[in-house]
């Protein structure tokens, strides 16, 4: 883990140290606010850049094996299995490229990802709403994925 003087941001938010529980010079992974299922946790560039294609070579390397690394621990941890319901058994990524007009106003694109993950939520009958965690439920989560890493 980085000295205490490090620190982290998200976009425009300065994420508490206590929150990130796994690090690289080039990248680090943190809890989530309001994660979907136990194990829901954000893998950031350390540089913020609004967009993937303008990551660095080394930059996106780090990233994807950070990922790599953060999803094998937490895979683990959460006994993840088969039972995980990929639907296409092929390691894939989605990209989703954005153009002038796509949308007659640009954030109607959450308003269209925020309906199919509604019609996502009805097929796999979660009843419960994803609601914001305290900062103390999200560093206990951090401390327990943090000890992973040791």
């Amino acid at each position: 883990m980085e000295a205490e003087t490090t620190t982290y941001t998200f976009g425009p938010h300065k994420i508490d140290r206590s929150l990130v529980f796994y690090s690289t010079p080039l990248s680090f992974a943190m809890v989530n606010l309001r994660p979907v299922l136990p194990g829901h946790v954000l893998v950031c560039s350390r540089r913020e850049v609004k967009r993937f294609v303008d990551l660095s070579a080394d930059e996106t390397c780090d990233l994807w094996l950070t990922a790599k690394e953060v999803c094998g621990r937490l895979e683990r941890y959460h006994e993840d299995g088969p039972q995980a319901g990929q639907r296409v058994p092929h390691v894939h990524i989605h990209i989703l490229p954005r153009k002038s007009g796509d949308f007659e106003n640009n954030d109607e694109i959450y308003e269209a990802i925020n309906e199919k993950e509604k019609e996502l939520k009805e097929k796999l009958d979660l009843d419960k709403e994803r609601k914001d965690r305290t900062s103390e439920e999200m560093a206990r989560e951090a401390d327990e994925y943090r000890a992973l890493f040791l």
